[in-house]
């Protein structure tokens, strides 16, 4: 009899050396908790996919929307381009999840920078002066979270990283 683990490795019952850990649960192959469990999973997938296809769509449109906005006033503004960028974070962010699985929560930073960029540009006349020094803050507190994560995957690899060469320095794709 084959057992799985939830992580979906197999361990045979006969060799001691391919026990799981003790304390690991362990579930037979094709009981209706394990099938629940595949079931569960494949439909969280399909969900997080379509909502990420409906995200990078919805961003596309309203990138196009901008640039149609761009073209009839006759001009680029800085607050528009701002936001463009905010768009392409967005879509590099679903591109990156799509490519590696993972999100590196470098982008949200990234995002909210640029974001409290074009807030403190596009009202910078109705801003007092706390208000300005705040959001001012606030950016330099988020650029200071990049510096700390990016200084903790040089200095503290994951241990998938350890393994490989890195491809650029101070790089983590």
């Amino acid at each position: 009899m084959q057992l799985s683990s939830c992580s979906g490795a197999r361990y045979s019952r006969g060799a001691q050396s391919a026990l799981p850990p003790p304390g690991h649960t362990m579930t037979p192959n094709g009981t209706p908790l394990h099938r629940a469990r595949a079931v569960f999973k494949y439909a969280l997938e399909w969900v997080e996919f379509f909502g990420l296809a409906v995200v990078a769509v919805a961003t596309a449109l309203a990138m196009w929307e901008e640039v149609a906005l761009m073209w009839n006033n006759g001009r680029v503004t800085l607050t528009d381009l701002l936001l463009m960028f905010l768009f392409l974070e967005v879509l590099t962010m679903i591109a990156q999840y799509f490519k590696s699985g993972q999100l590196p929560v470098r982008f949200p930073l990234y995002i909210g920078m640029v974001a409290l960029a074009r807030y403190l540009i596009l009202d910078l006349k109705e801003l007092n002066e706390l208000r300005m020094l705040a959001v001012s803050g606030a950016i330099l507190l988020l650029a200071i979270g990049v510096l700390v994560i990016r200084y903790g995957h040089v200095r503290y690899p994951y241990n998938e990283d350890r393994d490989t060469p890195p491809k650029k320095p101070y790089v983590r794709e």
